[in-house]
């Protein structure tokens, strides 16, 4: 029996540690974005109770900037809702992705890991479910340990938001790209993917340089993923 319970102290220990280890870089990232949030909910009225909560439950870093920008202009609730709601559509394009990988998961299960999934932790799981799915707990160690850090970057904003009279003097505000870049590096592996990324960027760029200042990401990310998908397919051919 005690050998059991060690045997299991272990695989719990080296989960935590797996998780940590894969988090870790989304979590450096995760504490000034959010730092730079719990600033600017101090700034634009929100409460600090109101903006902790935003983090545990929304946690969805640009549609929790939109969400307070909205709020500080006395947008109607129901646009808030909506323009938040819009903004995340994406996500059901991730959990599609993944869904093949959960097939055996419960639907608890399911609706935690859905509730913690950012574009970041997909980054994460999209590259280590495809190289060997890890176990379970450190999936959701990787989604715990990301959450925590935007909480906690939250709460320090709050804390520190007197402090900082603006936040762009110290380049916070592009942390949230940087750590985007610094993710998709890690999981470029050909040439294709390469191209594919250079060419997306530059659509992004030359769609927001024409007035698409709110659907450029997302319009240049679904040609590029769409012209992605077609250019492995000859490769393999």
């Amino acid at each position: 029996m005690d050998d059991l319970v060690s045997r299991e102290s272990v695989k719990l220990g080296d989960s935590w540690a797996e998780g940590l280890r894969l988090a870790f870089p989304v979590m450096l990232g995760y504490i000034p974005v959010g730092f730079a949030f719990g600033v600017l909910a101090q700034k634009f009225g929100l409460s600090p109770l109101n903006a902790l909560l935003m983090s545990l439950l929304v946690y969805a870093g640009s549609s929790q900037y939109i969400a307070i920008g909205l709020l500080a202009a006395s947008a109607p609730w129901l646009s808030v809702v909506f323009t938040t709601f819009v903004v995340n559509l994406r996500m059901m394009l991730m959990s599609a992705a993944l869904s093949p990988f959960l097939r055996a998961w419960s639907k608890p299960e399911l609706a935690l890991f859905a509730q913690q999934l950012t574009d970041e932790t997909f980054a994460v799981h999209a590259t280590q479910f495809a190289a060997a799915p890890p176990e379970k707990r450190t999936v959701f160690i990787i989604n715990m340990g990301a959450q925590a850090s935007w909480v906690l970057g939250t709460w320090l904003g709050l804390l520190g938001g007197q402090l900082v009279p603006n936040v762009e003097q110290f380049g916070l505000d592009y942390a949230l790209p940087a750590l985007f870049i610094a993710l998709l590096l890690m999981q470029i592996k050909n040439r294709v993917q390469v191209a594919v990324a250079i060419a997306t960027g530059l659509l992004s760029v030359g769609l927001l340089l024409l007035g698409m200042d709110q659907w450029n990401v997302i319009v240049a990310a679904l040609i590029g993923a769409t012209a992605g998908v077609v250019m492995e397919s000859w490769t393999k051919k």
